[in-house]
């Protein structure tokens, strides 16, 4: 009696195991899923950012190919150098 009752717990145990093994192996792939999303949306904005950077300098660069050397110091000196000691008032 006592061993027959022992076969029967250890069947159940057994299959306890497997179906917590079951649903950790399923719980560990929607992680990995959800990681292997998160980085291709990460760098799809990535890749989105660098093709806006790279179409502003080309935008820059037609500007400024486009002025004569005079035009480019002014825009220079007006919005992307410092003033003197009078302008830090």
């Amino acid at each position: 009696m006592l061993e027959s009752w022992v076969k029967r717990s250890l069947g159940w145990m057994a299959a306890l195991l497997a179906g917590l093994a079951a649903v950790a192996g399923v719980y560990w792939r929607g992680r990995a899923r959800g990681r292997e999303q998160e980085r291709a949306d990460t760098e799809a904005r990535l890749q989105a950012r660098a093709g806006q950077a790279r179409k502003e300098v080309e935008h820059v660069r037609e500007n400024v190919a486009r002025s004569d050397d005079d035009a480019v110091a002014a825009r220079l000196k007006s919005g992307w150098v410092r003033g003197g000691p009078e302008d830090r008032r």
